[in-house]
């Protein structure tokens, strides 16, 4: 054979490869059949390295693990997971029962594409009891979603009762579980269908890969959400499929020390005179805190808590004072961060009243000695722009 041919059968995959802790990454979009039939037997054989080859694989099998599910499927972002089990189980004419308290990007997809191909939305006030939340739905209610807790204001609903009653009257449940991270609760064991969660947050841990799933327990399902991923092109790189694997596997330490800091902090700042409220469902005497008690085998690092009554100004004084919290949207990585909430209140149908400032922590791996004396230092600058 000519060189140019030799150089390019040179170097093929080897015959053996080295076994290894965790799975090979595999760089490749050509995937070679073993013979002519299996050119078209796509379900024997991956036949497009977008499908995903080894990582993603050995991803999806420990999540399956992870979350007690028969399949589970990857996206390339928490939202992607979200708006993509949606899209691949409703249809036009179909209605989907929303909690008012779900996470911003979802909402906004809820209202501007969803009510574009023709299907219904409709908010619920995440206090709304089971049999209350089931009585709206109509004829055409084909999901419910749900988050809880909720983002920023963190109420709770009772999961396994609402996914019993809505399965008797044939209508799917989700949940967004970016908070329980698959691990602290498990939506698929309390009956929920689709357990959608951001791998972006808790599971990559380092706040430097996106990524999300949807797992199921139902094999009908499983198809349906594998053919959403292949007829909408999602895919994710064996890269990112790696580096969310390797998170996968210290997170139960991560969110055991994250939770624990979490708890001290939300505790100390009960007992601080510029705090109103602290929102916390682990948090004892907390509301919520049965069902939280009842459902999760643990807490993140992920609270709120409400502000002495104060303006704008005296609210971005404590949070400019802050210098190992960082200002950031995103949370479940190893760094703490604070953002304020008021300014994404506002879409909300039944938005609950707070006497003063709603503030989001995220506790990260920090000493939690020192990010109570940052939030002091915080509460000294949000005292001096009062003055």
């Amino acid at each position: 054979m000519a060189e140019e041919t030799r150089l390019i059968r040179a170097g093929a995959t080897p015959a053996r490869l080295a076994k290894t802790v965790g799975p090979p990454i595999q760089k490749g979009s050509t995937v070679l059949l073993p013979n002519a039939r299996a050119l078209y037997d796509d379900d024997a054989f991956v036949t497009y390295g977008r499908a995903g080859l080894a990582a993603h694989e050995s991803l999806k099998s420990a999540l399956a693990e992870m979350e007690g599910a028969a399949a589970v499927e990857l996206y390339p972002s928490g939202l992607a997971a979200f708006t993509g089990a949606m899209l691949a189980v409703l249809k036009a004419g179909d209605e989907v029962l929303v909690t008012d308290n779900i996470y911003k990007p979802s909402r906004r997809f809820c209202d501007q594409v969803l009510a574009r191909y023709g299907v219904g939305v409709r908010y619920f006030d995440p206090r709304t009891s089971p049999e209350d939340l089931l009585a709206m739905a109509t004829d055409a209610t084909r999901l419910i979603a749900l988050e809880s807790p909720g983002s920023l204001t963190f109420e709770m609903q009772d999961v396994a009762a609402i996914a019993r009653l809505a399965k008797a009257r044939g209508i799917l449940t989700l949940a967004d579980n970016t908070w329980g991270a698959g691990f602290l609760y498990k939506p698929l064991a309390h009956g929920v269908d689709i357990s959608v969660q951001a791998l972006t947050k808790y599971v990559g841990g380092h706040s430097d890969v996106f990524m999300g799933s949807a797992a199921v327990a139902d094999k009908k399902l499983a198809h349906q959400l594998e053919d959403g991923v292949h007829n909408m092109g999602w895919a994710v790189s064996p890269e990112d499929a790696y580096q969310m694997l390797r998170g996968l596997r210290t997170l139960p330490v991560r969110l055991e020390q994250q939770g624990g800091a979490a708890l001290r902090i939300a505790a100390w700042l009960e007992q601080q005179p510029e705090v109103v409220e602290v929102i916390h469902p682990a948090l004892p005497g907390a509301r919520d805190h049965d069902l939280w008690k009842r459902d999760y085998k643990g807490a993140c690092g992920l609270f709120a808590f409400v502000l002495q009554p104060a303006p704008e100004a005296a609210v971005n004084a404590f949070l400019d004072a802050l210098k190992l919290f960082g200002l950031g949207f995103s949370w479940g990585g190893f760094e703490s961060l604070a953002i304020s909430c008021d300014p994404q209140l506002g879409k909300r149908k039944s938005a609950p009243k707070f006497a003063g400032p709603l503030m989001r922590l995220h506790i990260g791996l920090e000493h939690p000695d020192d990010l109570m004396a940052d939030l002091r230092n915080g509460f000294a600058a949000f005292n001096a722009a009062l003055q």
